[in-house]
């Protein structure tokens, strides 16, 4: 009887520790994907593309935001799903780099020489801080004189550039040759231009560069569902922003929120439709009746409807009026059936190749 008895305790004893061992490893697979990333304090940097990391891994240089520093510039603030929020008073955002980017700029493509530099000189002057150029728009040179010629203080002014598909074969080369063009000590942000072969490759050389201070944050340009999916697992720091095209009529609605959900700021290049398409996105009947009830212009409820979804602008022009009316985007705000009427306008339009 007491051997019986004996077999029934051990019996029992080892069906409670088999179910022990069964239960602990999906409660730890469940809680992973919970980590997220706060706009309060700077985010650690990813690691395998995802959103942890070793936060020692943050270079310690001007310009990475604090939890002091969000408290201190408060104000109004348009949060995504993602985690992180547009702040309309500071026109800031707190990349997952863990620093701050302005949430408008001035697009250079198409842009070049004396034109460029009075462009970016006139956008200086008034307000705007963000600047967008590439190895492909020739004008990194352009850029660099305006910045140094402006006497505002380089960590005020931050600067995105590319890497083109036809220098993913020498990434280092190729970085070396941004920072000597534009001469302006080191790149706020740097991007993959389109998706291309040795792509991995050159972003894990601006991730040394990460590492060596010549680059602060990183991105990528073109990317989308498809593409995203097969990257990431292959890099070491997740991007701190997409910049794709994004306008009215071709609004990457699924798009947009996959990225953002990633804790990836998402940028919209062409917001206005793009050179031969302006002219009929903002002449359309819903947009401006808008624009009239609001008393703007066409062009700044879309940019306004991209800011209130969370896509950061960049309109290209060399028009010192046209580049100041860009800028005048913070005194109103659009109504959510203003939203839905241009989130109807939707063609699935895509106004260039990539």
């Amino acid at each position: 009887m007491r051997k019986l008895l004996w077999m029934v305790l051990a019996c029992s004893l080892i069906f409670v520790m088999s179910g022990c061992g069964q239960t602990q490893g999906p409660v730890q697979e469940q809680l992973a994907p919970m980590e997220s990333i706060t706009d309060s304090e700077p985010p650690e940097i990813p690691a395998s593309g995802n959103l942890a990391g070793s936060v020692e891994s943050v270079p310690s240089q001007a310009g990475i935001v604090d939890s002091d520093h969000r408290k201190e510039t408060g104000g109004s603030e348009t949060a995504v799903e993602s985690g992180y929020s547009f702040d309309f008073e500071t026109k800031m955002v707190v990349l997952n780099s863990g620093y701050e980017m302005p949430i408008y700029g001035l697009g250079t493509y198409s842009l070049t020489g004396e034109v460029c530099v009075n462009s970016v000189s006139a956008a200086l002057e008034r307000g705007v801080r963000l600047i967008d150029t590439a190895y492909m728009y020739h004008n990194e040179e352009s850029v660099g004189e305006a910045i140094r010629n402006s006497g505002i203080p380089r960590e005020e002014i931050f600067v995105i550039t590319k890497l083109y598909p036809n220098q993913f074969s020498d990434p280092e080369a190729a970085i070396e040759e941004a920072l000597d063009k534009l001469d302006i000590e080191y790149i706020d942000m740097m991007l993959l231009h389109h998706p291309g072969t040795g792509d991995v490759e050159a972003y894990l050389a601006m991730e040394r560069a990460v590492a060596d201070g010549k680059i602060r944050s990183l991105g990528l340009s073109n990317w989308y569902i498809n593409e995203l999916e097969e990257f990431l697992p292959q890099v070491n720091i997740t991007p701190a922003l997409v910049q794709n095209e994004i306008h009215p009529y071709y609004q990457e609605n699924d798009v947009i929120p996959y990225i953002q959900g990633l804790g990836i700021v998402v940028q919209g290049w062409y917001p206005l439709g793009g050179r031969g398409y302006t002219a009929e996105l903002l002449g359309n009947e819903v947009i401006s009746e808008i624009a009239d009830t609001h008393g703007k212009s066409s062009a700044q409820i879309i940019l306004r409807w991209n800011l209130q979804k969370g896509v950061v602008v960049i309109p290209g022009s060399s028009n010192p009026d046209h580049i100041q009316e860009n800028t005048e985007l913070f005194d109103f705000e659009l109504t959510e059936d203003e939203m839905a009427q241009i989130n109807a306008l939707d063609r699935n339009e895509k106004h260039d190749w990539y």
